[in-house]
């Protein structure tokens, strides 16, 4: 792990208490919002409640605005990030498990491990089964490895992939976002129309 604030500005030693503290900021905000609830997450799914969708595509949209505003004031150089490897049957087999645990379960990773921390039960047993996946995961990973390892198609990105121009990209994604907004507001109040 590299240093938290380059520069020398705080020595290295105080990364980890920082990170404490920032994932504790974090965990609060959680709370505060309502994602330790799993009728947050069940709501995206089920169509009564869009605030995760609202929040992911916010959390996204400014993301990608700001890396790529910095790259052009010239604080930030965009070639020199990490891109992860695409597996690109592990990144499907993958996802298809994770939605459906998100969907059954009612929680993300993050969101479970709040919920556990102010006590629910039903956290408690989604993370119980999250330990028990990586545990089935890791004995039988000789099995899986193919698959894991499998069809790596390198550092890339959609805009590297077909050539496309990333300031296009971000504009269009971001008209995604408020269509996304507009359309989850329709269906919500279709949603609540009929069932209350």
């Amino acid at each position: 792990m590299g240093p938290l604030i380059p520069g020398g500005y705080i020595p290295l030693e105080w990364d980890s208490i920082i990170a404490i503290f920032i994932g504790i900021a974090f965990g609060f905000v959680l709370e505060a919002s309502g994602f330790s609830s799993s009728r947050k997450l069940a709501g995206v799914f089920y169509g009564y409640d869009f605030a995760v969708l609202k929040v992911f595509f916010t959390a996204a949209a400014v993301s990608v605005i700001g890396i790529y505003y910095m790259d052009y004031l010239g604080y930030l150089d965009i070639s020199k990030l990490y891109v992860h490897p695409t597996y690109l049957w592990g990144a499907i087999i993958g996802g298809i498990i994770m939605g459906a645990g998100f969907v059954t379960g009612g929680f993300c990773p993050g969101t479970s491990l709040c919920a556990v921390a102010i006590g629910k039960l039903d956290a408690w047993i989604y993370v119980f089964g999250i330990m028990v996946g990586v545990f089935i995961f890791s004995e039988l990973f000789n099995l899986f490895e193919p698959i894991y390892d499998g069809y790596n198609f390198g550092n890339i990105t959609l805009i590297d992939s077909f050539g496309w121009n990333p300031y296009w990209v971000i504009f269009i994604f971001a008209i995604i976002a408020v269509l996304a907004f507009g359309i989850a507001d329709l269906v919500r109040k279709k949603i609540k129309s009929v069932f209350y």
